[in-house]
């Protein structure tokens, strides 16, 4: 009930502001303001050339170095507690994560560019 309503308010003050901005907004368009431009500059060039990203790999490693690393912490705090099954736990988890650190090399994704 109460994600419905919250749901329901957010929703209703979305579509109020929307149409506020549609009554209350300018309406005549300045050609000095439809230009482009570039920190305030006027371009200089049509268009931004392409360039190569490697989001997906970027991504990857992310998770690979920062988000499996927090996955360390809990694991610490009860390894007293478990002992053995613990440490084979923690080989197989590194096994995981070297096996993701060999293919990022194999990728190339170390070499600065």
């Amino acid at each position: 009930m109460t994600l419905a309503l919250v749901f329901l308010v957010f929703g209703l003050l979305g579509i109020v502001m929307v149409s506020m901005n549609a009554l209350l907004g300018p309406k005549k368009t300045n050609p000095a303001k439809e230009q482009p431009f570039e920190c305030g500059s006027p371009p200089l060039q049509k268009g931004i050339p392409g360039f190569a990203v490697k989001y997906p790999l970027v991504v990857f490693l992310f998770v690979l170095f920062d988000i499996e690393i927090a996955f360390l912490f809990p694991w610490a705090l009860i390894f007293r507690e478990m002992k053995g099954p613990a440490l084979l736990l923690l080989l197989a988890y590194f096994v995981v994560l070297g096996a993701g650190f060999a293919y990022a090399w194999k990728k190339g994704a170390f070499r600065w560019e």
